[in-house]
């Protein structure tokens, strides 16, 4: 299959995807998730034992394309539930992949681009990479991630992020669990190999069964969890402070929220 927003490449069963939107600082669109989801079809599908995602240029994900986010205040309800979901299922999609994924995070993470970088099992980052759920600050909300980084953080530190919008480093994102290791640039994808090398020599069925169990644990909560979370992302999008968030945002001025 042709992509046209990240390569694929697979190498000694270990699969590479990078995002290749340097120019928007490889930020989402529809598009770029429906070649995500089919990029990890073909993994799935094919002879990868492990999946690395990283972006290209200086940011790992930057979030949402601005003219889609432009489009977003504008959409009706029923569009609205239809992108929310389209979201959701890449994430659980990332979350439950029956492949070990190491994401390697070159960059900037921020809002979505965050999510995907810290669903993966193995999160690696080098030093000047940051990472944030800025999503308040537009008049959105987090919902979808915040089924998953309750999770993985712990409830002080996502209520952190997620309320405050801050962006933080990758030595606090390591301190607080959203990193797993941090390594320097130049060691980033070897260091991601190494891993995939790791997860290579160990017997594949034992592996896609650890991972299936360890699924298991919350698998329904987080079903349910993310149904009600596609509903409040979608309602969000209908409210003044949204579209004022948006407008605030894209000329480039503090937002004049008319909830206050």
């Amino acid at each position: 299959m042709g992509y046209t927003t990240l390569t694929y490449q697979c190498d000694d069963k270990v699969a590479t995807i990078a995002l290749t939107l340097p120019e928007k600082r490889n930020a989402i669109s529809a598009q770029m998730i429906a070649e995500l989801v089919a990029a990890l079809a073909q993994a799935e599908q094919g002879a990868a034992r492990a999946v690395i995602l990283t972006g290209s240029g200086k940011a790992f994900c930057a979030g949402m394309d601005l003219d889609e986010l432009q489009a977003l205040a504008q959409s009706t309800e029923q569009k609205n539930l239809e992108d929310a979901r389209r979201v959701s299922k890449l994430f659980y999609r990332i979350h439950s992949f029956p492949k070990p994924v190491i994401a390697a995070v070159n960059g900037a993470a921020i809002a979505g681009g965050c999510g995907l970088a810290t669903l993966a099992d193995f999160t690696l980052a080098v030093p000047e990479a940051k990472f944030g759920y800025p999503e308040v600050k537009l008049g959105f909300m987090p919902a979808l991630v915040a089924v998953f980084l309750r999770r993985q953080i712990g409830e002080k530190h996502a209520r952190d992020l997620l309320l405050t919008g801050r962006i933080i480093d990758a030595a606090e994102a390591y301190r607080i669990g959203l990193v797993t290791e941090i390594v320097p640039g130049e060691r980033l994808m070897d260091r991601a190999h190494e891993i995939a090398a790791a997860l290579r020599s160990a017997s594949p069925t034992a592996v896609a069964r650890t991972k299936k169990f360890l699924l298991g644990f919350d698998d329904a909560a987080i079903r349910s969890a993310l149904e009600a979370a596609i509903d409040a992302n979608a309602t969000i999008r209908s409210t003044p402070d949204f579209h004022e968030g948006v407008a605030a945002f894209l000329e480039k001025r503090a937002p004049k929220w008319p909830g206050d």
